[in-house]
Formats: C-alpha cells, structure tokens, sequence
C-alpha cells in the first residue's frame, strides 16, 4: 500500500514559487557550440568558454569567478555532443590543489532558459543556496546544463546514461580550463538529488569505465529515480504526474524512434508542446494529477520498445569505484522510498561502498535541503582520505 499526496508540501510550494520568476522564453544556446562539430574529439575538451558570473540571490556577492563553458561529451547511444555548463571558483587566495565538485541539479524543465547557466548569474536557480555551501568551504564546483538544456535540441530529461556523461565530462572540462587553475588530478566528488540523482548515481556507475583518470573520491546522491518505470506508475495521476511527460518527451528527444506523438491526443500534443518551452514550475502545476490515459491514445509504457529504453537508464547494475553516500527520505512523495532502499541493496550485492541514510523527517524537495550538512562534511572526510564506513 502506498500513499500519495493531495497536495504541495511546503517545501515544494516555496521551490516552485521561485521557479515561477526564472525566465521561460528566450534560447541561451552559443552560437560558437551550436556551429561546431563534436566528431573525431575527446570527452570533456572544451568547444568554448566565456567569463560568467554566480550569485545564490541577485546581486549578492560570492568571492568566485565563473565561466560558462561548452564541452564535448557523449550521448546515451554513444554518439558525439556538446553540452554547456558552468565552472565556479573561490577567489580566497588558496594556492595549490583544490576539491572540485561535479554537481548535477534537480529538475528545472525542458525550456532553454531554465538551464543553469542561464540563471547562476542572476541569482535565479534554484539550488544556488547548496553550490555556495560548497564553494565557502573553498571547493571549486562545476554544474552542467545535461544533453539538449541551453544547447540545440530538446532537452534528454530521465535518460540516464547521457546525464551521467554529462556530469563526468563537466568535471573533465573543468580541470582543462586553464583560466579555472585546477588541477588534472584534483579530488573530485559528484553531487546530486533528484533528477541530479539519477544523474550523479549514473556518474558514479559509469566514472570507473567511462572517466577512470578522475581522481573521484566519492558521490553523494539523493531522492535517486533509479527505476523510471516504478517512478512512472507510483506518479501516474498524482501530484508528481507531469513529470512522467517531461521524462516521456526526453526520451523521445534521445531515441526519436520511440515517437511519442504517435501516442499522444491532443490534449497530450499541446501539454508536451508547452513544456518543452516553459520550466518545472509551469510544467509541474500544468501536468499535475493527470493520467497517461488522460493524453494518450495509447500508452505507450505497455510497448516493448519503451519499456526496454526506460531500464536502459535502470541503476543497480554496475558497482560504483567509489564511495557512495545515498540518502532518501521516507516521506518522498515523488521517488518512493523503496526504489532507493532497492538502489543501495543492488549496489551493496555488487560489492560497492555505501551509506544509506534514511531521513525521517520531510518529503522530497526538503530532503536535499536539510540533508546538505551531512553531505558536505561527508565529502570533506573522502577529500581528507578518512575511512568511508559503509554500512552495507
């Protein structure tokens, strides 16, 4: 039995009211990344990069510089792209090597502008208030936008193999922008919750086969959707149910041959055709406790085909080379708390390092919140090489 919720919870109401004032027209792709081809290139070598700026509120100052960078990466398929993204670091006058983050964010949307480098330098992302945790400990940090968010294309919103690439390939560009002063072994930490999540747990899947001169010392990833079909159905019709249309458009977007309009009626045409412009905030409240059977014809989550590029993004299958700190909250009204119990038991039979933390206390969007502490002294212990203490 399970239950769902009637309703915003507080915490999701305030993240939704600030998501409602980020700009919903307006592309932020580069022209310079857009003209180039990533054919016959390395993963994570720089396209292009820019002086930008990051502010957690407007206006207010962080001691950082900031760049915003377009960097080769790869699809979900294996194919060249670009991706853009942000590189941060503490002007404090420290010498020497310095922790480099790789932070994956939580849904934003589909539109162009609500990728994060349109909204780190004016104050207006959401999880601006957790970067700068970071950064205040002197830690440099990265954000990618992920596959198709600010650059051409639609955004590959839940295709997890293509996010993982780009959040390993946002730490690789990082290290090889000269302007940032890192270096190529700096200690590295992934960092995610939510769809940023799915995103860093698939980085830490993938970093020992895909990226394995990163000098990754550990990941800490939350509210995991590590099983888009069990997401799907625990949200069909519920609070949480646009976001089955946001992950059903990004994986059209990466695997054109599932051809979602094909079984969308018109009602699911105009609401998929609105949130590709428009982000989490609009696409949230216009899809929320709507059923597939609602805006399809057809579902297409019953055809073989979609179901088998869903569990392509699956998680539990690879053992991730470092350690891992996965937390969930019990009350999670969005991911259910048994598919990241499932998470941490898959990974744990394969071998991998992992604390699971249950937070007993809030629901989805305040778990990444009052768990962000724990987070940041945990990596502080991977950076100072201190025992991990799995609890497997």
């Amino acid at each position: 039995m399970r239950v769902r919720s009637t309703g915003t919870t507080l915490a999701t109401a305030v993240v939704l009211a600030v998501t409602a004032w980020i700009p919903a027209t307006g592309a932020h792709a580069d022209p310079t990344a857009a003209g180039t081809t990533a054919a016959g290139k390395a993963p994570g070598d720089l396209v292009s990069s820019a002086p930008s700026a990051f502010h957690p509120l407007p206006g207010q100052p962080t001691g950082t510089r900031a760049w915003k960078v377009h960097y080769r990466s790869t699809t979900a398929d294996g194919a060249p792209n670009v991706v853009s993204g942000t590189v941060i670091v503490p002007q404090d006058g420290r010498t020497g090597p310095r922790p480099l983050i790789t932070y994956a964010v939580g849904t934003v949307g589909l539109g162009d502008s609500c990728a994060p480098s349109a909204n780190l330098p004016h104050g207006t992302s959401m999880e601006a208030n957790l970067i700068q945790q970071y950064t205040q400990r002197g830690w440099a940090v990265v954000v990618t936008d992920y596959e198709g968010l600010g650059t051409p294309g639609t955004h590959t919103y839940t295709v997890g193999p293509s996010a993982g690439h780009a959040v390993l390939d946002a730490a690789r560009a990082a290290v090889r922008l000269p302007e940032a002063g890192l270096s190529a072994d700096a200690p590295v930490g992934i960092v995610g919750y939510s769809q940023g999540g799915q995103a860093s747990a698939w980085a830490a899947e993938l970093q020992g086969s895909y990226a394995p001169e990163l000098n990754v010392k550990g990941t800490a990833t939350g509210g995991v959707p590590a099983d888009l079909l069990e997401v799907a159905d625990f949200n069909d019709g519920s609070l949480g149910s646009g976001l089955i249309f946001m992950a059903a458009a990004g994986q059209d977007a990466a695997f054109p041959e599932l051809k979602l309009d094909s079984y969308l009626n018109p009602a699911g045409r105009a609401l998929v055709a609105g949130m590709k412009e428009n982000c989490v905030a609009v696409d949230a409240v216009a899809g929320a406790f709507k059923r597939i059977s609602d805006l399809t014809t057809s579902n297409p989550l019953d055809r073989p085909d979609w179901r088998a590029r869903l569990n392509q993004s699956r998680l539990g299958r690879t053992a991730p080379a470092a350690p891992v700190l996965q937390y969930h909250a019990v009350g999670d009204e969005l991911i259910p708390y048994a598919t990241g119990r499932r998470l941490r038991s898959e990974w744990c039979a394969r071998g991998a390092d992992v604390r699971f933390d249950t937070i007993w206390l809030g629901e989805h969007v305040s778990g990444v919140i009052t768990h962000s502490l724990t987070v940041g002294n945990w990596l502080a212990d991977r950076f100072a090489d201190r025992p991990s203490r799995p609890d497997c």
